[in-house]
């Protein structure tokens, strides 16, 4: 694709992710790429800054779909949209968890698949060090607010602990490969680690709730035979959506940049 391409862009699900997506490409600020529809199973009102259409239509009108509706969408239309030569950026990148997903969405094109890092950082640190040989050890502590992380699965003991915590509850622990089964909406940042890792099983993964969390909290530990590293963030719920960090849209759209060709930026 030549620099003077324009992507045409489809965002999937209108809500705290997708809105700010969406506007900000409405607005022209992501240069190299228009939005051009928007895909979601609620009415939108004519505040919209693009047309609603139906799934099929959008992959007619687009050469790239921003999913921003949670891992069914990925599950459901991921092999769909690459199959039509469409690429698909993904936001929820806990479905690629899936072994049998993920080997089926690299076999499908023409259409590329990529993912953003979403709330978390020091990714492509990971990626370089996992070339020089495996990572021995690579931890994420995730501590977010009680209410962000009640799940149907849970049983009432554990909810009541939750609900009643003074302070810092484990809710669970596990691999990057359980984790964002059990918290779709809440530990994609799990499988963006191990995405970058290359290996989900080597990832631990500890669930922590907090009422105190006025900002959501990952905190990521890694060593290997060339060094260790340590991230942490801290970033602010967003209002609308409290288990979505508020940073994360705004990751999407570095994202966004760099597939339209925008140069002099970090990579």
């Amino acid at each position: 694709m030549s620099s003077s391409t324009v992507r045409k862009v489809g965002v999937v699900g209108w809500g705290a992710i997708g809105r700010v997506v969406g506007t900000a490409l409405a607005e022209g600020r992501i240069a190299g790429a228009e939005l051009v529809c928007i895909v979601d199973n609620r009415p939108l009102g004519e505040a919209a800054p693009a047309r609603q259409v139906p799934f099929e239509e959008a992959l007619e009108l687009c050469d790239l779909i921003v999913e921003a509706a949670g891992q069914g969408v990925v599950r459901e239309w991921g092999e769909r949209i690459l199959d039509s030569g469409t690429d698909l950026l993904v936001a929820s990148t806990g479905a690629l968890t899936d072994d049998e997903l993920g080997g089926r969405l690299l076999a499908a094109g023409p259409g590329r698949v990529y993912f953003t890092g979403g709330a978390v950082g020091g990714l492509d640190l990971l990626q370089a060090a996992r070339s020089m040989g495996p990572l021995d050890e690579v931890r994420l502590t995730t501590t977010k607010l009680p209410a962000t992380l009640e799940q149907p699965w849970m049983d009432e003991e554990l909810l009541t602990r939750m609900r009643n915590a003074t302070g810092p509850v484990e809710i669970m622990s596990g691999t990057a490969r359980d984790v964002p089964v059990k918290f779709p909406k809440s530990t994609n940042v799990a499988a963006s680690v191990a995405l970058a890792v290359g290996d989900l099983d080597t990832v631990r993964v500890q669930v922590v709730a907090d009422p105190a969390a006025d900002r959501t909290r990952h905190v990521v530990e890694a060593s290997g035979p060339h060094g260790a590293y340590r991230f942490e963030v801290a970033h602010r719920p967003d209002p609308g959506n409290p288990a979505t960090s508020q940073v994360v849209p705004h990751a999407v759209l570095r994202s966004l940049g760099a597939l339209a060709g925008r140069t002099g930026q970090i990579l």
